[in-house]
């Protein structure tokens, strides 16, 4: 809860409508972009830019085309960010991990780049996107898509035969992917034991580095994504874990991340991604929420092996999973340039961690990828970019917060829409967040998966009771039950 008593809901909870959907869920994701101010099509400057340097980007000399990359992504993704091709080594691993090279067609101080400032990031939504650089860039001329050539900033990172990262260099190269993937191929072939080269050994250096992520206390919740699917002449929403795939290539992300954080730190210069440690106050009230409600967490043991392999579909842990995210608030960026901050490090990765993976959807990660590769050749960072790094962690707060915003919104709609016709029905429910006046708090419903305020007297956090439906209105977003 904040100071105020408001419950808050969980970080980055999203949903899904495969599929066409309803028109009365299309009006509402327009409201919820006229009502969020989400910018709409590239003003003209822009656009012409954008075609103009599609055709004459700033082509690197060296021709790394020779690696077999290969891109994991969502099945119809196009604004590609990331190709790897894993290998092994003596004593390890390398991971090739090409990245996007947005700054090959976008200067500072253009019409692109002044736009993207104000767009921040792309925010996505149930029924498309709004994305940061047009589509004749983000979905063509400088996305990694297969069979193309690309500018790439390509990352060169050694591994132990651990996992642990013993050297990292990056350069800007032409690169050209082989295959786009998406996550149920991966996992259908590490499963079936038909998995080679590259992908199997993104499943064997996965499972390293998430073992080297909870021996250094990091922590990745177990976040399942809300999906809308047909249920007769309606709809219904469900729970759709994450793969193991998926965790597998963040975690080649998430090391690509940590290079270049460590490299930025050594040349004294940089953007990071931070996130404090949780004050001592907030663990002893997360681990007494943890004895409440049977969650085991033994003394000395860190929060990351805690969550790990918690199911939030079980009533009681989905309940401690919603009340333990106060530890993971408060994340920012932070730009130095000279002397490194005194909090570099990010809470949940248990390390320093930088942006540098997603430029074509996240504005901040082109200024930092600039800086490594600076750093990387021996080069003094240009002037143009020191001069613009102290306004970006402002930017990436100020769009960050609209991203959450529309995406909190579209999360209500949908979960409004689909109970919509049901008010007055009995649900089955479990309490995961209770006001201090213990007269209202959240619930989530067993079947369908939504999260909404439950009034009624003596809720208990983590008690399994059955609720009914007193209102779901699209036009409002709101949803809201009361103890049967």
């Amino acid at each position: 809860m904040t100071g105020d008593g408001r419950l808050m809901p969980v970080p980055h909870k999203s949903i899904r409508v495969p599929g066409e959907s309803h028109p009365r869920l299309d009006d509402g994701f327009e409201r919820i972009r006229r009502e969020l101010k989400l910018p709409e099509e590239f003003p003209q400057a822009v656009t012409d830019e954008a075609e103009w340097v599609a055709e004459v980007p700033a082509l690197p000399a060296l021709d790394r085309t020779d690696l077999p990359l290969i891109t994991v992504d969502p099945p119809g993704a196009m604004d590609l960010d990331q190709a790897m091709h894993l290998e092994e080594r003596p004593g390890g691993y390398r991971v090739w991990y090409a990245i996007a090279d947005v700054a090959a067609f976008v200067r500072p101080g253009g019409a692109i780049d002044a736009e993207a400032r104000s767009r921040g990031e792309t925010v996505y939504m149930p029924d498309g996107r709004v994305p940061l650089h047009p589509a004749i860039l983000s979905e063509g001329a400088a996305s990694l898509l297969p069979g193309v050539t690309r500018p790439a900033a390509l990352w060169c990172v050694d591994l132990d035969a651990g996992g642990q990262i013993v050297g990292a260099d990056v350069t800007r190269a032409l690169v050209r992917s082989r295959e786009r993937l998406d996550y149920d191929y991966v996992q259908a072939a590490v499963d079936t034991g038909t998995a080679d080269g590259t992908l199997r050994l993104l499943a064997e250096i996965g499972r390293l580095r998430l073992a080297l992520e909870r021996a250094r206390g990091g922590v990745t919740l177990p976040t399942p994504e809300q999906e809308v699917v047909p249920d007769g002449d309606g709809y219904r929403v469900e729970l759709r874990a994450a793969l193991e795939a998926e965790a597998w290539n963040a975690q080649i992300s998430l090391l690509t991340g940590m290079a270049a954080a460590s490299m930025m730190l050594d040349a004294e210069i940089g953007l990071l991604r931070v996130l404090p440690p949780a004050p001592a106050e907030k663990v002893a009230q997360v681990r007494r929420v943890a004895a409440a409600l049977g969650v085991p967490w033994p003394e000395g043991a860190p929060y990351g092996d805690v969550v790990h392999g918690l199911d939030p579909k079980i009533p009681e842990q989905a309940a401690f999973l919603e009340e333990s995210t106060v530890l993971l608030r408060g994340a920012g960026y932070v730009a130095f340039n000279g002397e490194p901050p005194v909090q570099a490090d990010h809470a949940a990765v248990a390390a320093p961690y930088a942006h540098v993976t997603a430029p074509l959807r996240r504005l901040i990660d082109r200024y930092a990828t600039e800086i490594c590769l600076s750093i990387a050749a021996g080069e003094p960072v240009p002037e143009e970019i020191q001069k613009a790094m102290g306004d970006l962690p402002g930017i990436m707060h100020t769009t960050g917060r609209r991203a959450n915003a529309v995406e909190r919104a579209c999360v209500d709609l949908v979960e409004a829409f689909v109970l919509r016709e049901r008010v007055g029905q009995a649900f089955d429910a479990v309490v995961i967040d209770v006001d201090g006046s213990h007269s209202w708090g959240q619930v989530q419903v067993t079947d369908p998966a939504v999260v909404a305020r439950c009034d009624g007297e003596g809720l208990v956090l983590g008690d399994a009771v059955q609720v009914r439906l007193t209102r779901a209105d699209p036009a409002t977003r709101e949803v809201r039950f009361s103890l049967a």
